[in-house]
């Protein structure tokens, strides 16, 4: 996994960030006791994946692997093994 990029996007960045400050919202208002603080805090938090997912689809995010590349990893793999 140490070759692997998983995360390192802008997209993974951003939403990982705005979910994080959600969390935080949500936890300083559960420890207040404030219900409706508390929720905007997790309303927050869904809108940290829904701005990673929107900038993912804009081409901010980490391309799925298509089946060549995954069978050309598996080659090298094998060639390396023996």
């Amino acid at each position: 996994m140490a070759g692997s990029a998983h995360g390192h996007t802008p997209a993974a960045w951003t939403g990982v960030i705005i979910s994080f400050i959600g969390f935080c919202i949500a936890g300083v208002f559960m420890v207040a006791a404030n219900l409706p603080g508390f929720w905007a805090g997790m309303g927050v938090i869904v809108l940290g994946g829904i701005v990673g997912g929107a900038m993912k689809a804009a081409g901010l995010g980490m391309p799925k692997e298509s089946a060549a590349v995954v069978a050309a990893r598996e080659t090298a793999t094998a060639q390396a093994r023996s």
